[in-house]
């Protein structure tokens, strides 16, 4: 129950760190959609593992980086109902709206630091 806590905590931490630096005016754009993707790594593989405590951080960490790839590819399809979608909110914050090289690095960095904090949460909490 306390890693699942703590899993929960990590998920509302990175939104709202991740959103508040996204939607920063002052801070320059590259630090944004950087920091922003690393909080949106951490969001996706500390929200699965509180849902799904059993897996392993990183094969968690793996799989989220990996569908976060696809989802950028996704972008790349340009369906007038997928641009609809991405017209809101919610499609906007999880599908993305531009396709760029640039995400893949965060993504993995992303993951990564997800992986190392949810691996140590689950040494440290987790009872077993």
């Amino acid at each position: 129950m306390r890693y699942r806590l703590a899993l929960a905590v990590t998920s509302f931490v990175a939104i709202v760190l991740g959103y508040s630096v996204r939607f920063a005016p002052q801070v320059p754009e590259w630090f944004r959609n950087i920091w922003g993707n690393v909080a949106y790594e951490t969001l996706w593989v500390s929200f699965f593992l509180m849902l799904f405590p059993r897996v392993k951080p990183k094969a968690m960490a793996i799989t989220v980086c990996l569908v976060t790839f696809g989802l950028e590819f996704l972008q790349l399809y340009q369906a007038p109902w997928m641009q609809a979608l991405r017209k809101t909110l919610p499609g906007r914050l999880i599908l993305g709206n531009g396709f760029t090289w640039e995400d893949f690095p965060c993504y993995v960095v992303g993951s990564a630091i997800a992986y190392l904090w949810t691996q140590w949460l689950r040494s440290r909490l987790r009872e077993v």
